[in-house]
């Protein structure tokens, strides 16, 4: 505890500077993100398998409340354990999570180290350190920016403001912020306290719980880049500091002599001076060793090591605060020894994806276990003998997607990371969203580049690792693997772990895929032919320097962590001339044909580029033969640049059209409008931009959409959807991006802008789990949102509707800040306000025969907005909102030819801003079975409306004169007149209208007992209004036979409340003046 009390005093001198890689610069323009707001992305999942966890904390007095590191996907929370959850991290600068650790003494102060600590080939990167101080609410970035992956963080159990970072530093490049960092002053200063400046950091901390002043923690030097993993040097080793981290001193008594790789550590929490680690050696060998005395010795208990991907990817282990000597281990499997690690025995994964990366205990069930994997998130109450699945984390990783052109809705087929291939509806018909059980998987293993033939949905094709792909039978689910062999002779062929697969954009039977060489089939893939040479380099990547030089065979160099090198990995053939075809390689090279693959040529490397560089996409342009467009990854050099290159002569020369897309935004997919050329969409590590001018300036289309790669983006040409496939949050989609064709600079100085909507769709949603949108499947059944039902409207407002009240504010608030005068504006002005009637927005719906359908509330906010008619009618009872109710309510407008129009309010006079604009509604499917001609099935629907409207009157009509009525009664008990027959007629006034309510809305009391009583018009319209409400093909006959039943009744009531409305209740009034009696609600005022 001194120790610590004196490190309190130090002055640590790396000041803090956040960085947030997703910040968007200052805009000016009347063009800019801020004012797209309104086009919003809408992610569809799916949960059903999840994604990869870096890390899972419980709060240790509320064992409900977990937070939830995801490897590629931020941080989530439940306060319920595991029901619901909330993102908590999507406005940050990180969307890769390497670490989650709560304050000891403030569980409510979170901090997070950021950028996922495993070296993987498709691990993100972080910027830093974060703290939040109201459980995840709120955040601040407390610096070491350039750390990029963070494992580990501890907070001091006694002082909240001494905090340790193991920061492993940059995978792809030296230096950085690498090693263990300690701040005393809560992280506005950090001290680097161990680690190189070179590649070795800092894996993990372990804080000793018996000493805080013991600490211990694994170093690892690493390096990768696109052909090598070097994963341990002499840099590697263990340490340990008796001061509170002020000082170090590295262990080796009992450890390896050799180089080192990953190392894992953990203390036990029931002897003191037990540590355990799990040490990585070469050639993906290890072991596991304990110390008895606090680190000084080490003794190995076994040879245990982690496989499959390889220990750099798992080696992490906890201790049970249970059982002494009980160890977890994360592997592909998850193992357990219950002897300090003398032997290992399997948890179990029956029924549970593997991948093992977290672990979190409960603090009184032994025999309860949190696990994190690739596949999510699982909970055991058996210590691993029986997994359940946490189904509603939609944090999958997508690498490549494509679309279908199904009917009515198409369908978006993902490859992702460890969790298949998935193939799922962009939307459903029903009110429930998308749901998991929409979903399903086309092919097992890691999926990557999947296609589906463009007039044929049943034929889906996919991709697991090394460019091993499948046709898949939609319909049957019987698929054939049709990757390219080689024949006699040769070598096998390179494949890339994610390599290229294409349908020719000219025959759909026609497939392009690429090892070396670049391959076509002319049927499906039942056959293969060679079309060009080896387009790379070739080169040997035993060869190339590493960490500044090359290395021995010996040393721990792990290839089967990688993928393949000197591959192609990306195909483009012209959308204008199936001759056109264009190759790039992760090693540099770039190649075109313009006769169908007989010769090649190499193009030229575009300036800027180092000879070395990945080809992350190439795109024929959709419009010129000769103009394709070339996106570059360097990140596997270090390089986080956006590289995005247009050339307009087939490659022979290059122009960088990246302009203002923020640095550290990796560019991974290029998307072309069907419509105006020059209108591009980019991928990148950090969301989605366009461009309205061919890169002149990008805008970031962020609305909707956390701070999350998107790895691939598709358009559905019919529907003019944008869709992104990111890497860790799911699939989501831009519906209908058409405005972004018509929004320019020029556009958006008009007062406002209504776009022309898309074809609305006329059905009637299904209801396939209850009336509402979980029905009873419980708060954690997951859905997708699907797009708003009916017709979508798109407009741009310049500037808010103002009030008097805010126009004064605003103003006065721009004379606070210049230091001027706000002076009181007057009673009148203030009277004003008072008087004012609100201005409005309204959009306005008509038919061809200009009669107003509906009027749909339009927010007046500034910029792009979007507003949905869900095709109701306007109600003609005032006392409704007019809003379609998805279990039955205002039927459907028929389908048919519209205009909408934008009208402001203002003063109580209508303004159309802009407008009208033309759109159809069209019926989703083509109907045989018979039933009214929308048109009529339209008329049957108002006609029942209108009934509808006149029992609201008969019935309001009613209770008004009861309540007349009531106040008589009342009135002549308090009276001092004495008139018996007044009393008299005014009770079987009272007695009549509760009859005439009953024979409209049955009788209270009989309801009660459930007897049986003759049918009110109430009940018989229970039924029309039903049978006209919840389909679209009319009403049966007993419907009809109701409806006269019922109209015939309320005509009978109507006939006998006019004789009350106009005879009797005057008649009673007349008397009730003549004698006196005290005046009540529904008679004239008397007068003088």
């Amino acid at each position: 505890m001194k120790t610590l009390l004196a490190i309190l005093m130090l002055v640590l001198v790396l000041p803090v500077g956040p960085a947030n890689a997703a910040d968007d610069a200052e805009e000016t323009s009347p063009l800019n993100s801020g004012a797209l707001a309104g086009l919003a992305w809408r992610g569809i999942g799916p949960a059903f398998m999840s994604g990869r966890i870096a890390d899972v904390v419980l709060v240790p007095d509320d064992p409900g409340t977990w937070y939830v590191g995801v490897g590629s996907g931020g941080v989530w929370k439940t306060t319920n354990a595991g029901t619901t959850w909330q993102p908590i991290f999507d406005g940050q600068g990180s969307y890769s999570i390497g670490c989650v650790t709560l304050d000891p003494r403030q569980p409510a102060t979170v901090w997070v180290g950021t950028g996922e600590n495993v070296s993987g080939r498709h691990v993100g990167y972080g910027d830093g350190v974060y703290r939040s101080r109201d459980a995840g609410r709120t955040w601040e970035n407390l610096g070491l920016a350039q750390s990029e992956h963070i494992g580990r963080i501890v907070v001091h159990p006694e002082f909240s403001d001494v905090v340790y970072v193991a920061a492993q530093g940059p995978l792809w490049s030296a230096g950085g912020d690498r090693g263990l960092f300690m701040t005393t002053d809560g992280g506005e200063s950090w001290e680097k306290v161990l680690g190189d400046d070179a590649y070795t950091g800092v894996n993990e901390v372990v804080m000793d719980p018996f000493d805080s002043d013991v600490l211990y923690a694994s170093t690892w030097q690493r390096f990768r880049d696109v052909a090598v993993l070097m994963d341990g040097g002499p840099g590697s080793g263990i340490h340990k500091s008796t001061d509170g981290g002020r000082t170090w001193r590295r262990v080796k008594t009992g450890l390896p002599t050799e180089a080192m790789g990953r190392i894992g550590l953990a203390a036990s929490p029931q002897q003191p001076g037990v540590i355990y680690a799990a040490i990585e050696l070469g050639a993906r060998k290890g072991g596991f060793w304990r110390s008895a005395d606090g680190g000084e010795s080490w003794t190995k208990m076994s040879d245990h090591a982690a496989n499959g991907t390889g220990p750099h990817y798992y080696n992490e282990i906890f201790a049970s605060p249970h059982e002494f000597d009980t160890v977890y281990f994360m592997n592909v499997e998850m193992d357990v020894t219950t002897d300090g690690g003398r032997t290992f025995r399997k948890v179990g994964e029956k029924d549970k994806h593997v991948d093992n990366h977290a672990l979190a205990f409960s603090a009184t069930d032994p025999d309860y276990l949190l696990a994190g994997c690739d596949g999510g998130l699982y909970e055991s109450w058996d210590r691993g003998a029986n997994w359940k699945f946490v189904g509603n984390l939609p944090v999958t990783q997508f690498y490549k997607i494509d679309v279908d052109y199904d009917t009515p809705f198409y369908h978006v087929v993902g490859g992702t990371q460890d969790n298949n291939t998935q193939y799922g509806p962009s939307r459903t018909d029903n009110l429930h969203g998308i749901r998991n059980a929409d979903w399903s998987v086309t092919l097992f293993g890691d999926g990557h580049q999947p296609a589906i033939d463009p007039g044929n949905p049943d034929i889906i094709y996919s991709c697991w690792q090394q460019t091993n792909s499948w046709r898949i039978d939609r319909k049957t689910g019987e698929g054939w693997p049709i990757r390219p062999m080689q024949g006699p002779g040769g070598l096998e062929e390179r494949w890339n772990w994610d390599g290229p697969l294409q349908i020719s954009h000219h025959d759909p039977a026609r497939l392009y895929t690429a090892s070396q060489r670049l391959w076509r089939s002319d049927d499906r893939g039942d056959s293969w032919t060679a079309i060009s040479p080896d387009l790379t380099r070739a080169e040997d990547r035993l060869l190339r320097p590493v960490m500044g030089r090359v290395h021995s065979v010996d040393d721990p160099i792990d290839l089967l962590a990688m993928s393949m090198y000197g591959t192609l990995t990306n195909i483009a053939e012209s959308p204008v001339d199936a001759d056109v075809l264009y190759v790039g390689s992760d090693d540099g090279r770039l190649h075109a044909s313009e006769d169908g693959g007989a010769t090649w040529r190499e193009c030229r490397r575009p300036k800027g580029l180092p000879e070395h560089f990945y080809v992350n996409d190439l795109a024929a342009d959709r419009f010129d033969r000769d103009t394709v467009y070339l996106l570059v990854d360097q990140h596997k050099q270090g390089d986080f640049a956006p590289y995005l290159f247009k050339s307009t002569d087939a490659g022979r020369s290059w122009r960088s059209i990246a302009g203002d897309l923020p640095e550290r935004h990796i560019v991974w997919r290029l998307a072309q409008d069907t419509v105006r050329p020059d209108l591009l969409f980019v991928g990148t590590e950090f969301g989605v931009f366009y461009t309205p001018d061919g890169g002149g300036r990008w805008l970031k289309l962020g609305a909707g959409m956390p701070t999350i790669p998107v790895r691939d983006l598709k358009i559905q040409t019919r529907e003019n959807d944008l869709v992104a496939g990111t890497f860790g949050r799911g699939i989501y989609v831009l519906d209908d991006y058409t405005p972004l064709r018509d929004i320019d600079a020029e556009a958006l100085t008009a007062e406002a802008r209504l776009f022309a909507p898309r074809e609305a769709k006329w059905y009637m949603p299904r209801r396939v789990i209850g009336t509402t949108l979980r029905a009873s499947q419980g708060s954690a059944h997951f859905s997708a949102p699907n797009p708003p039902f009916g017709a979508v409207f798109t407009y741009f407002l310049r500037d808010s509707l103002q009030t008097l009240a805010s126009s004064r504010r605003t103003l006065e608030k721009e004379l606070a800040a210049e230091g001027e005068d706000t002076p009181y504006p007057g009673w009148d002005a203030l009277r004003a306000e008072e008087l004012e009637d609100p201005p409005t927005l309204t959009l306005v719906v008509r038919n061809t025969d200009g009669w107003i359908v509906q009027r749909v509330p339009a927010t007046g906010a500034a910029g792009v907005q979007r507003v949905a008619w869900d095709l109701s009618h306007a109600s003609l009872r005032p006392e409704t909102d007019g809003k379609r109710d998805p279990a039955g309510g205002p039927m459907l407008a028929a389908p048919g030819a519209y205009t909408v129009e934008l009208v402001r309010r203002r003063d109580g006079l209508a303004e159309i801003l802009a407008g009208p604009v033309a759109f159809r509604v069209t019926p989703l499917r083509d109907d045989d079975r018979g039933g009214l001609a929308p048109a009529a099935l339209e008329a049957w629907v108002l006609e029942v409306d209108a009934f509808d409207d006149r029992l609201s009157d008969l019935t309001s009509v009613i209770g008004e004169m009861a309540r007349h009525v009531d106040k008589v009664k009342a009135a002549l008990e308090r009276a001092v007149v004495d008139d018996p027959p007044l009393y008299a007629t005014t009770i079987d006034l009272e007695k009549r209208l509760e009859q005439l309510r009953e024979r409209l809305g049955g009788n209270r009391r009989r309801g009660r007992y459930n007897d049986a009583e003759p049918l009110s018009v109430a009940r018989r319209m229970d039924m029309v209004r039903t049978g006209a409400m919840m389909n679209t093909v009319g009403p049966t006959t007993t419907h009809r036979e109701q409806f006269g039943y019922a109209r015939a009744q309320a005509d009978a009531v109507a006939s006998d409340l006019a004789r009350i409305t106009e005879v009797e209740w005057p008649t009673l009034v007349a008397a009730l003046d003549a004698a006196g009696v005290p005046w009540t609600p529904g008679r004239a005022p008397r007068g003088e």
